[in-house]
């Protein structure tokens, strides 16, 4: 059984290397991550070999695992999916009942990928295709094991386990992780988008992440407009508000994705991929990877900081120039 929004040609990119669809901002992030001190005995000690084999019993002792027998139609959007994305070996994908919209891929040597109910609830084909995209780009970009190395340090740090950290360490490997994690998600919709090949599906996507499953009472038109609305507000205290708001989340906001994808599209490199001018290699050239992700979070920072620094100088001229008068009368 073929699934029905899939019956027209597709493009599948035969060897295409996860580099063509990593956002700047990912890649500058992972490298800091990779930088931060102990983050090797963090990985040696909250995941393993031990730990990824729990995590998938676990997983298969709760959830459905997807077959051609159970949830035939998503195994059947999951097959295209891999093979547009050029996965020769399909993790496993597993259904769990959990109402949350949520969906993530877990694991290390042999990751797998779990949808939670909620999720599957509310997505038709081509949404299904989108998050599988999504989850299968993380997993060719190689960032699951930092994904499940977050997971387990949130959930065990706390317990009395011979961790051979410090209190302030494990902290700050959780919050470059957090950083980054926020990055790569970036990358993986670019993924889902190449997996869907659809623009307008992906960003309704991401608008039923923001507003649920009743998308016929949504205008995509109207929530790109918003999107941007929040893009523009860059007043002292927006932008302050904005930094605040975010550093506790696991993802970007869905606003500032659907711009991040926009962009994407806008400038010809969605486009280009699909005409067959893709990566097929890990990229040599080094200068240019470390200046576009310099560049990106230069934008980051001057988008978010520069309003504030701007005021705050401001605001200190008019100071020291008030004392300057006043001690000259």
């Amino acid at each position: 059984m073929k699934p029905k929004e899939y019956n027209n040609v597709r493009i599948h990119f035969k060897g295409i290397h996860p580099s063509a669809w990593e956002h700047p901002a990912d890649r500058a992030a992972l490298n800091a991550l990779q930088k931060v001190p102990g983050l090797d005995i963090a990985i040696k000690t909250f995941v393993g070999g031990t730990t990824e084999k729990s995590l998938r019993l676990i997983t298969l002792g709760s959830a459905v695992r997807v077959s051609k027998k159970q949830f035939p139609q998503i195994h059947e959007v999951y097959k295209e999916a891999c093979k547009t994305l050029d996965f020769e070996k399909r993790p496993e994908l597993y259904v769990s009942q959990n109402p949350f919209f949520n969906a993530g891929a877990i694991g290390m040597d042999n990751p797998f990928i779990v949808l939670n109910s909620g999720l599957v609830d509310i997505m038709d084909d081509k949404g299904i295709m989108g998050v599988l995209g999504h989850e299968l780009g993380h997993i060719k970009s190689g960032h699951v094991l930092y994904k499940t190395l977050l997971i387990l340090m949130i959930r065990l740090s706390t317990f009395t386990l011979n961790i051979p950290l410090s209190g302030i360490a494990i902290a700050g490997i959780i919050a470059a992780l957090k950083e980054w994690d926020r990055k790569s998600e970036l990358s993986a919709d670019r993924a889902a988008l190449l997996a869907v090949q659809d623009p307008e599906a992906s960003i309704q996507m991401l608008m039923k992440m923001a507003g649920g499953r009743q998308i016929d009472q949504m205008n995509l038109g109207e929530f790109i407009a918003q999107a941007e609305e929040y893009n523009n507000s860059n007043s002292l205290m927006d932008n302050v508000y904005k930094f605040l708001n975010t550093i506790g989340l696991s993802h970007p906001m869905p606003v500032i994705r659907t711009l991040e994808l926009l962009n994407w599209v806008r400038n010809g490199d969605y486009e280009g991929i699909l005409r067959g001018y893709y990566s097929k290699e890990a990229s040599n050239d080094f200068k240019k990877d470390f200046e576009d992700a310099s560049n990106s979070y230069k934008e980051d920072f001057k988008n978010t900081f520069d309003p504030i620094l701007k005021n705050t100088s401001d605001k200190a001229k008019e100071i020291f120039d008030g004392l300057f008068k006043g001690s000259k009368s």
